[in-house]
């Protein structure tokens, strides 16, 4: 990616995740977290790809409201496994049930990015999907690694960068993408934008459902 210090809006992540945060140090952008305040959405009708891109949205525009001239970028991350969306555990609980459909098993980790900047008027949502194969798991190991790790504030109720290989057995695709940001595909869409292209989406009108941001990026 080119240094994009002088084509690019200030960025705003809109997000209180340190491992979101930590990514981007990472890339060597500059930027500031203001963490979203917005309730993540839950929706019987929607795919976990269409439900992490509104969620993302509606975290980003949430705080462009407030930094209209900003690059605000949203994200949110949600696991799949036989149709079933796994968000954040509400419980340790339910946190154990999470891993014990997990276990011995392949699920898919979508990641939705909204990059939103209110002036000019421009956007743009996409998601990523990466295939995590847990290993086989019983109580014990289980219970073993929640007593290991936080997994209130973690989609499925893990984090492949904390004791990630007390559970899975493989990962196909982007890891990052797994820990919360798919910063290949982030790196090619903070380039383009950098680079004016003509792909910039027109911000929806005051008013437009929250259920209907508009039409994402492959």
């Amino acid at each position: 990616m080119r240094d994009l210090s002088k084509s690019l809006p200030p960025l705003v992540l809109a997000s209180a995740s340190p491992r979101r945060a930590q990514l981007l140090r990472e890339m060597g952008i500059d930027f500031k977290a203001i963490p979203s305040s917005i309730p993540e959405i839950h929706h019987d009708q929607l795919t976990a790809q269409e439900l992490a891109q509104i969620n993302a949205y509606r975290k980003a525009r949430s705080i462009a409201k407030k930094r209209p001239q900003s690059l605000v970028l949203g994200a949110d991350t949600l696991v799949c496994i036989d149709s079933r969306i796994l968000g954040k555990p509400a419980s340790l609980e339910e946190a154990y049930q999470m891993l014990e459909w997990l276990q011995g098993r392949a699920h898919a980790v979508i990641t939705a990015v909204c990059l939103l900047c209110l002036r000019p008027h421009s956007q743009r949502i996409f998601a990523d999907t990466t295939q995590v194969k847990f290993r086989p798991m019983d109580a014990v190991a289980i219970r073993r690694y929640l007593n290991k790790v936080d997994p209130l504030d973690k989609a499925g109720a893990y984090a492949v960068q904390e004791q990630g290989d007390m559970i899975i057995e493989s990962i196909a695709g982007s890891y990052s993408n797994v820990v919360g940001l798919p910063v290949e595909r982030l790196g090619q869409e903070l380039d383009r934008w950098g680079g004016a292209g003509p792909w910039f989406q027109t911000v929806p009108p005051p008013g437009a459902s929250p259920l209907q941001p508009p039409s994402p990026a492959p």
